[in-house]
């Protein structure tokens, strides 16, 4: 691995149990892009400046995603249509993408 982002946004708390979420971008040393835990669209900018370095021929592993947005969904797309390729992507994400690209 070459590179790591991670980004904590602030606790939630459900009943009495705190959980931390946290969004994890790694950049291993053949330029794929890993993306791990949960992405909303608050990370997004950041996940645009890593892309903004890997060009158009990037590899996203979605393998440990978690849980995302629509506007990730929307991302992602946009991304796979200049020419990135989604790898791993859990059958719910790649099914939403179906769905909204039909849109």
């Amino acid at each position: 691995m070459d590179s790591l982002l991670s980004i904590r946004p602030q606790a939630c708390f459900a009943g009495r149990e705190r959980y931390e979420m946290t969004f994890r971008i790694e950049r291993d040393a053949d330029g794929r892009i890993r993306l791990v835990g949960q992405i909303q669209e608050e990370h997004l900018h950041a996940l645009e400046e890593q892309l903004a370095d890997s060009g158009p021929d990037t590899i996203l592993d979605l393998d440990e995603v978690t849980l995302v947005d629509v506007t990730v969904v929307r991302f992602l797309l946009a991304c796979e249509a200049k020419g990135a390729e989604i790898l791993n992507a859990p059958p719910y994400i790649r099914e939403w993408m179906f769905r909204e690209g039909d849109r």
